[in-house]
């Protein structure tokens, strides 16, 4: 049987089309998928079916079930998995360098899907659909770190409006080309598609969303700072951008920045970013839970040989 599901909306969202709620309260939703459960009828608002163009109200009662998960057709390949926590509701991983978080066109094998679809064998959320089951957030192809999966829809949502409400921890560590002079930085700047290239996002954009970044120095190099970055959003890239922003991208970024490497860093494989730790409310037990994912091998060795 699908799982119900039952929300009320509070002040803040007053106004705001009910698709565009639900596609922020569940991220991996497309708007098209969810304006199709309202054509359905499958959206119910205080008892009664509504439009996608339906305004919000305070105390609004939102309801809907999700339609069962349908097995995917990619693969479950029997990838191994650093895993920092799991029961029978979330798993969170540690996502080597290189390794795809979900398929999508030219990696339809080999990506953390494919792993966790083995690992986990058949326990995982339906929401995000059949080519990213049990996904709820993600992190880039070259950043490392911890990442959580859903095994079960309701701890999908419960992670998804976490996210939305920017209550979980999320910490990570970088090196940035120049040297900080302060010690604390926050970078409150929208952060948003670029204008002329859309495979890129850009800070500072029109129509760009709330994005903030709290920045700490941990180490200073010669030519490079040692960094934690404590996300309170999380846009697309945000750190990355961020910190381009600012004169200050990531060691290793050819997107952002694309400054020359040192020779100590000659053979690195994109950012020096790492998903350092993990903070969140259990969906089950309401207790917090947070994991540490130790720094890479490549990550610890910059940090002795970038000169002082």
């Amino acid at each position: 049987m699908p799982d119900l599901f039952r929300f009320q909306v509070t002040e803040e969202y007053e106004e705001e089309r009910i698709d565009k709620y639900m596609a922020s309260l569940i991220d991996s939703l497309s708007r098209s998928f969810i304006q199709k459960m309202l054509k359905e009828e499958k959206v119910l608002v205080n008892g009664s079916p509504v439009k996608a163009n339906y305004r919000l109200k305070a105390e609004d009662d939102i309801c809907f079930t999700l339609p069962e998960a349908i097995e995917p057709d990619i693969g479950a390949e029997d990838i191994p998995l650093d895993i920092l926590y799991e029961d029978e509701d979330v798993l969170v991983v540690n996502k080597p360098k290189g390794m795809v978080v979900h398929p999508a066109a030219g990696h339809y094998s080999g990506t953390l899907v494919n792993a966790v679809m083995y690992h986990c064998r058949g326990s995982l959320s339906g929401i995000n659909g059949t080519l990213r089951p049990g996904i709820v957030h993600r992190i880039d192809r070259d950043t490392t770190g911890s990442l959580i999966v859903c095994k079960n829809d309701k701890a999908h949502l419960s992670i998804a409006t976490q996210l939305k409400e920017h209550t979980i921890v999320r910490r990570y560590r970088a090196i940035v080309h120049g040297v900080i002079r302060e010690e604390e930085i926050d970078i409150n700047t929208p952060v948003g598609r670029h204008p002329t290239d859309r495979k890129k996002m850009a800070a500072g954009v029109r129509n760009g969303k709330e994005a903030i970044t709290h920045v700490k120095v941990l180490e200073r190099f010669r030519s490079f700072t040692y960094i934690e970055c404590c996300l309170e959003t999380g846009r697309t890239h945000q750190i990355r951008v961020h910190m381009d922003s600012i004169g200050h991208p990531l060691l290793g970024d050819t997107v952002y920045g694309n400054r020359k490497p040192p020779k100590a860093a000659m053979t690195l494989q994109g950012q020096t970013l790492h998903a350092m730790t993990l903070g969140f409310i259990h969906p089950s037990s309401g207790e917090y839970v947070e994991t540490t994912a130790p720094l890479p091998a490549y990550f610890l060795h910059l940090l002795e040989v970038l000169p002082k």
